[in-house]
């Protein structure tokens, strides 16, 4: 029975967070602690800037793709099994970045080093879930997971340009690989199984969720919160140190306050989530979105690339995407509690490929020096989703 293989797994909430937490970080830590260097990469590896955006838009849709093969995987051979092979991958793929200069050989290691993130960070969820589901310490978990990603994105591109600045652009991925490592030595002779090895394979069944509208309509509005800041992220270290002449370390600054934002929204989220409920969230989490890219786009018109044109506008940004994300989850998987492991899978593997295919290809067939690409995402998924909310209502009204 389950029961019998987390009886091994007796940790305090503290020292099961100081074991899982580091998978968790990490994967999210290669995108955010790399930006600072990401205009110079251009001129390191003596390619083009589309070359270079690949190395964020085939980490994020890889990292969401992988989830749908690790997590099916991690229920056939084991969480212990996933989590430490992805953790030894990242380390490795992480170290070797550190020592290649080729273009193609950056891109298709930061490919594999989303590999070993996506595989460590479903494994650490499955664990969690094998753990503590039925236990009051899981909603602590994942609290505290949240309050710890939040700060990546404000801290993360901080510590790479201080790297940068001090020891070279390689010295990123050599703190990724150390760091990795150090984790794996943590984990390797604490992290017992906790699959049960007699325990039900339910059938991988996709079909249901994928045609719930209910599941597409909150998945899209995700996909529009997390894009937005994707493509700001993407865009972000070219237009302020590349047009708007920012410093690496001012540049970080400047993108850790969007990062802050989110923080500061999410410290009173609640209370209006619970007021407005899961439609009236999301419905104004994407007119945010819209409002936000409105004033981008003024700033574009009207005005020289700045702080206040492109940063600021981001921070109305930023709080749609907190009132989106808060129930985007509930909404999307709140009809397949059965099937909860399956559709947060696809929850998140959806999402990454729309913000890794339509994200990248806003940047690309724009220009990725400006606020324009992340207008018109923002604009446009904005739309799509209050369209799919528009429709989802017409579905559930009693029919005359």
């Amino acid at each position: 029975m389950a029961h019998s293989k987390t009886l091994s797994w007796t940790y305090s909430v503290p020292a099961a967070l100081l074991l899982m937490a580091p998978f968790d970080l990490l994967a999210s830590l290669a995108m955010d602690i790399y930006l600072p260097v990401v205009p110079a990469m251009v001129g390191i590896l003596q390619t083009s800037p589309s070359i270079i955006q690949l190395t964020l838009s085939l980490y994020m849709a890889v990292l969401g793709l992988g989830q749908v093969v690790f997590g099916p995987l991690s229920d056939r051979i084991g969480r212990r099994r996933v989590l430490l092979g992805g953790a030894l991958l990242f380390a490795a793929t992480s170290l070797l970045l550190a020592g290649t200069s080729d273009a193609m050989t950056f891109v298709g290691l930061r490919l594999m080093q989303a590999v070993g993130a996506s595989a460590a960070l479903v494994a650490t969820f499955a664990t969690v879930r094998d753990v503590y589901a039925e236990r009051p310490e899981s909603a602590v978990i994942y609290s505290l997971f949240s309050a710890m990603l939040a700060f990546v994105p404000a801290l993360g591109p901080i510590v790479g340009a201080l790297l940068a600045r001090h020891f070279g652009w390689r010295a990123i991925f050599i703190t990724l690989g150390v760091l990795a490592t150090a984790a794996v030595v943590n984990a390797w002779p604490r992290w017992h199984e906790t699959l049960a090895a007699d325990g039900p394979r339910p059938a991988v069944a996709f079909r249901p969720i994928l045609r719930d509208a209910a599941f597409w309509t909150y998945t899209l509005g995700f996909s529009s919160a997390m894009g937005a800041f994707f493509v700001f992220f993407s865009t972000a270290p070219r237009v302020l140190i590349g047009q708007a002449g920012f410093t690496e370390l001012g540049f970080s600054l400047a993108f850790a306050t969007a990062a802050l934002a989110m923080i500061a929204t999410t410290r009173f989220a609640r209370r209006f989530v619970a007021a407005w409920g899961l439609e009236g969230s999301l419905t104004r989490g994407m007119l945010l979105l819209l409002t936000g890219a409105a004033l981008l786009a003024a700033g574009q018109w009207f005005a020289a690339p700045s702080f206040w044109t492109f940063v600021a506008p981001m921070w109305v940004i930023a709080a749609g995407i907190v009132f989106a994300a808060s129930v985007t989850a509930n909404g999307a998987l709140q009809a397949f509690g059965a099937v909860a492991g399956t559709a947060v899978a696809l929850y998140f593997c959806v999402q990454s490929l729309i913000v890794g295919t339509v994200g990248t290809l806003m940047v690309v067939l724009l220009d990725g020096d400006t606020a324009w690409p992340l207008v018109a995402y923002a604009s446009l998924m904005a739309t799509v989703t209050l369209s799919a909310q528009a429709n989802l209502r017409r579905r559930r009204m009693p029919s005359t």
